[in-house]
């Protein structure tokens, strides 16, 4: 899973970036608005980990793993003269959801590019250009659809996929015209299909995380009003929660209870992403290794053996499976194959967040 850090210059994305890395970026006072991509791959907290890990003193531990990419470039005007940048676009589109950092605090030694503190106002400039971004790469592809069509070449499938994209990239205009976004509108399968290789970006599922500084907000909703789908709205105090990132975990913990915070940034995110992204995670443990696996939620216990290797998707035969919270009132899996609360599943299981999966498989030849 990759996560776009995007936001106007000045808005603490590098702060936020930090907080949820452990990163050390330095924040820059003035930000020249150039291109520039900070990369860091994050442990995706787990407490079933780390209790499995100590039932099966396995060789490895693995975390499911997110990254997060903090993208730098973004500023009013940006989208207006036909759409992003090529480079700048390529760093967004490649993210399955965006985190849009948004400042909602004052400090003087770092001045606002609009030289006025308005969340509401930054949300909208950043949706403004992407939008603008979007509708000029729908008209874009329209035109050369009509042109394609105009000099009727191509097979009859390709003609037939053509008109398919036409109608939807038709929909799509209008909505992009009202300033709404692509994320707004009922997709289908098919739908989705299409736009898999269109550089759409106000589809992808979005976080909008307001940076409060030192206030302690509950939610986020005092600040602005943004009512959108596959949309989730956090407050977060950024430098506080950057501080916290560098400290040894026993040391966190004692601050965490000190400022009555209930977790920290990371864990909170990145949970939300999952949500918004519509992931969870099955496991698996032995003495080998006691892992954690991302899949959509729905998913089927054969496409989870695919998850861990294709030729376990391939030979599939049963899944041997049991719920985190009984093998942990088991103590083992031998006591849970006694209790009977281990058990077979075929390939149309629907695999429940924290199942604890074994595939039995044969590939032959």
């Amino acid at each position: 899973m990759q996560i776009g850090i995007i936001g106007l210059p000045n808005a603490s994305k590098t702060t936020i970036f930090n907080a949820l890395t452990r990163g050390q970026i330095e924040t820059a006072a003035f930000s020249s608005g150039k291109l520039e991509v900070h990369t860091a791959m994050v442990d995706v907290p787990d407490a079933r980990i780390d209790t499995l890990s100590k039932m099966f003193k396995p060789k490895k531990t693995t975390y499911a793993q997110v990254q997060y990419n903090d993208i730098a470039g973004l500023a009013r005007g940006i989208g207006e003269k036909g759409g992003l940048d090529g480079g700048l676009l390529n760093h967004i589109v490649q993210n399955d959801a965006l985190l849009h950092v948004v400042r909602a605090f004052e400090d003087e030694n770092v001045p606002h590019i609009e030289e006025t503190i308005d969340p509401q106002r930054d949300l909208e400039i950043l949706d403004t250009e992407l939008i603008l971004s979007d509708l000029a790469m729908v008209e874009r592809r329209l035109d050369r659809i009509h042109a394609q069509l105009t000099k009727r070449g191509g097979t009859p499938a390709e003609r037939d996929a053509m008109l398919k994209e036409q109608t939807l990239l038709q929909r799509f205009k209008p909505q992009l015209e009202d300033g709404r976004p692509l994320r707004d509108l009922a997709l289908s399968d098919d739908d989705l299909k299409i736009m898999r290789n269109l550089a759409l970006v106000t589809a992808k599922p979005q976080l909008v995380v307001l940076n409060t500084g030192d206030r302690a907000i509950a939610d986020a909703r005092e600040i602005v009003t943004y009512d959108h789908q596959k949309t989730v709205l956090v407050a977060l105090q950024g430098k506080l929660e950057m501080e916290i990132a560098q400290m040894t975990p026993a040391d966190a913990r004692e601050f965490l209870q000190e400022y009555g915070i209930a977790e920290p940034s990371l864990a909170r995110v990145i949970r939300l992403s999952y949500q918004l992204l519509g992931l969870h995670s099955f496991l698996t443990a032995g003495e080998d290794e006691v892992r954690a696996w991302t899949i959509p939620v729905g998913a089927t216990a054969v496409d989870a053996a695919g998850a861990i290797h294709t030729d376990l998707a391939r030979g599939f035969i049963r899944a041997e499976t049991i719920a985190y919270a009984d093998l942990i009132a088991c103590g083992d899996f031998a006591e849970a194959r006694k209790r009977g609360v281990l058990r077979l599943e075929g390939k149309e299981y629907i695999v429940q967040d924290g199942d604890i999966l074994s595939i039995r498989f044969n590939v032959s030849g």
